[in-house]
């Protein structure tokens, strides 16, 4: 592929369907020779294909459910919210109750400012 774009939803969609339907393949196979190996006494070595004929079909789902990628490559965002100015509750007469000016944000730190 020349460019980073991704691949159009039709074609990634028709991909996760061959994927699928390739995995239940195999589990019907696995499936097919367990069948064959039980009925010709092999004991134990029946068990192989049992256990892929019961665990393909999970993973089968996971991955066709599994969607497209997520095109957020940095990782982590932190939430930041959004929030509203607060209001003074005082009606806006007399000085401000925080001593910022009730300008909606934290009071500042006390320090040299305060002499």
């Amino acid at each position: 592929m020349v460019t980073q774009a991704r691949r159009s939803l039709s074609d990634d969609i028709s991909y996760r369907q061959r994927r699928y339907l390739l995995m239940m393949g195999i589990r019907a196979a696995c499936f097919v020779i367990a069948v064959v190996m039980f009925v010709n006494h092999l004991g134990w070595l029946t068990v192989i294909p049992v256990v892929g004929a019961i665990v393909i079909p999970y993973f089968a789902v996971v991955f066709a459910n599994g969607g497209r990628e997520p095109n957020n490559v940095r990782g982590f965002m932190e939430y930041l919210p959004n929030l509203p100015a607060t209001r003074d509750p005082a009606g806006g007469s007399g000085p401000p109750p925080d001593g910022n000016g009730a300008n909606g944000h934290r009071p500042s730190r006390p320090g040299a400012a305060d002499n």
